[in-house]
């Protein structure tokens, strides 16, 4: 179990350092988009802060994942763009569903790896 929870957190660590400095330097040619994607992407790119913060964070967050630091509280900040990018492969671009799969497993797994961390805060507070 140790060592699979140790693959699973550098491997979702890479995934999110690699492709979150990617969207910094670009060194990963990003291959043409669906139309219903393009029109998605165009609308956050608008917004001129959405894409420097989701890439900040998923550096930040691969790092932190690599260095064994804040993982649980990691994998919650990371929770909700696993959940996006689940989610825009399966309704936009399923080419890329398979590494989304990937993407959502490993964290389904880390984050019941360390289910004790989250304990606390799922118990409903007594009146």
């Amino acid at each position: 179990m140790k060592k699979g929870v140790l693959i699973s957190r550098v491997l979702l660590g890479l995934i999110f350092f690699v492709f979150g400095l990617n969207g910094f330097l670009n060194f990963i040619p990003q291959p043409p988009l669906p139309e219903r994607m393009q029109t998605f992407m165009n609308g956050m790119m608008v917004t001129t802060y959405f894409f420097p913060l989701l890439k900040g964070t998923e550096t930040i967050c691969g790092l932190l994942l690599l260095g064994n630091l804040f993982v649980p509280l990691t994998l919650v900040i990371l929770a909700s763009i696993t959940i996006n990018i689940f989610m825009v492969h399966a309704f936009m671009a399923p080419e890329g569903m398979p590494v989304a799969i990937v993407v959502l497993a490993l964290h389904v797994f880390l984050m019941w790896a360390h289910r004790s961390a989250y304990q606390p805060m799922l118990r409903a507070k007594q009146p």
